[in-house]
């Protein structure tokens, strides 16, 4: 009779297009873990917020409209899913709109204590363990990972990543975005993103995804071992 596994929390912090989505979901895949994209809650608070006309640049209005939207996300690495209000926001979510919007309503305090709360809830009841991707999960969410790691890239490498997925996207543009997006996450008063202190940094600007994903699996099943 095979030993059940250990239950593992493995925090997957970094900026955009270091791989984080992708590396997640295909570690809590390959290692039959459970997979929260936490930048995509953000992301549906924006988009309900832009849908129902509050003003993201007024923090106030922010704040008091943070605990309207009803946000569910499904946590199978093979298929994804977030609702809000009981919409599908998968598509939504990824518009040019939103993204440029979602680090001024992320950094609204009540933002962030609401959504944190739900991060928190979910990789509780995570039978048998999660992989959790974002900005803030092994310094603010869950300090007490079992595992946290931290990606980066350089600026040239992730914009070249990022313009690969969007489609006639340009390319200087895209790195000017993605710096400009660096700053705002890494200098918001509310949870910054920051490389917690016991994570382990992981730079993918010279690795392929596979790589990547065969490293994060090898350090995830060391922390088991030694669980």
């Amino acid at each position: 009779m095979e030993t059940a596994r250990p239950s593992v929390i493995v925090a997957i912090d970094g900026p955009s297009g270091t791989g984080k989505s992708s590396t997640s979901k295909a570690v809590a895949a390959a290692l039959g873990l459970s997979y929260l994209d936490t930048g995509a809650q953000y992301r549906a608070i924006t988009w309900w917020m832009l849908d129902n006309g509050i003003d993201v640049s007024d923090p106030e209005e922010i704040a008091t409209a943070a605990a309207k939207p009803v946000i569910v996300s499904g946590t199978d690495p093979a298929a994804p899913t977030i609702t809000v209000d009981g919409e599908d926001a998968s598509g939504p979510i990824r518009t040019q709109e939103v993204t440029s919007k979602v680090s001024a309503v992320s950094a609204v305090p009540e933002v962030r204590t609401l959504i944190t709360a739900l991060q928190r809830s979910i990789a509780a009841a995570a039978t048998g363990g999660i992989v959790v991707e974002g900005r803030d999960i092994g310094t603010t969410v869950l300090p007490d990972a079992d595992l946290k790691i931290f990606l980066t890239a350089s600026p040239e490498a992730r914009a070249a990543r990022r313009s690969g997925e969007v489609k006639g996207s340009d390319l200087s543009a895209t790195r000017e975005a993605l710096i400009k997006r660096d700053a705002a996450d890494s200098g918001r008063k509310t949870s910054p993103l920051a490389k917690a202190a016991d994570a382990v940094e992981v730079d993918t600007t010279e690795l392929t995804l596979q790589q990547v994903i065969e490293c994060v699996v090898t350090l995830v099943e060391g922390k088991r071992v030694a669980a």
